[in-house]
């Protein structure tokens, strides 16, 4: 089996879908994977380290679709990308599928067979797969240090010979695992944090890492099912808004 690594393409992205450490485990199981140049430059794995482990570079990205038995990506493909890849092969990356149908029906008729990695069940058997929660917490991570680099103060209290500086206030919205990363790192940072959950569960977690809990009165269009909430975002945004502003 050919396994194909692209380069993405979206703007902003660093990621790229396999590092040479899983490229390596992969040769060692008697598999043949090419990588796009430069596909992992962004996230500082160079076209050396690739070939190092195994991995054959591949200067165009056409090649690479056309060739691949198994294409991994982060994002969901282009579709003149779903065009280039060969009947019957095998995609795994973000699809967003539920909203992203066109991408489905492409898939479809290409005749190739997607798996989308923010569909994999949130259980304790495909912990290791859940790459929902492995990237919002990094996400809630990255979230914070934006925040401090932009807002033009420093976020923890600060006494100095000039006077003292009271820390800066964080609130964030939502304590899922991005929301309780966030948490983590503004008060790591010295920040005062306060967060809102129209779940009333996530209070503990709230206060075991340092925030403080905002209370959200119940409303009979927000559903909870699972620990998840089934209902309109506006309408979760605007009663935790108005809980805490």
């Amino acid at each position: 089996m050919l396994i194909g690594i692209p380069k993405e393409t979206k703007q902003y992205e660093k990621r790229v879908a396999l590092t040479p450490d899983v490229v390596k485990a992969f040769v060692n199981g008697g598999y043949n994977v090419q990588v796009e140049a430069g596909a992992g430059s962004s996230s500082f794995y160079t076209d050396e380290m690739y070939t190092n482990v195994g991995a054959k570079i591949i200067s165009g990205k056409e090649e690479i679709y056309k060739q691949s038995d198994l294409v991994l990506k982060v994002n969901a493909p282009l579709p003149d990308e779903i065009a280039m890849m060969k009947r019957e092969a095998v995609l795994v990356s973000f699809m967003w599928a539920a909203t992203n149908p066109q991408l489905v029906e492409a898939c479809e008729k290409a005749g190739i067979s997607s798996f989308s990695m923010d569909a994999v069940p949130r259980i304790s058997r495909a912990q290791k797969m859940d790459a929902l929660s492995s990237q919002a917490n990094l996400a809630g991570y990255k979230a914070v240090l934006l925040c401090a680099d932009t807002i033009g103060k420093i976020l923890p209290m600060m006494t100095t010979a000039a006077g003292t500086i009271r820390p800066s206030k964080v609130v964030i919205f939502g304590a899922g695992v991005a929301g309780l990363q966030a948490i983590a790192t503004a008060k790591r940072l010295g920040a005062v944090v306060e967060v809102s959950d129209i779940r009333p569960e996530t209070k503990e977690q709230v206060e075991s890492l340092g925030g403080k809990f905002i209370e959200v009165k119940g409303d009979d269009s927000i559903k909870i099912e699972g620990g998840y909430v089934k209902g309109s975002f506006g309408r979760v945004f605007e009663k935790a808004t108005r809980a805490c502003c």
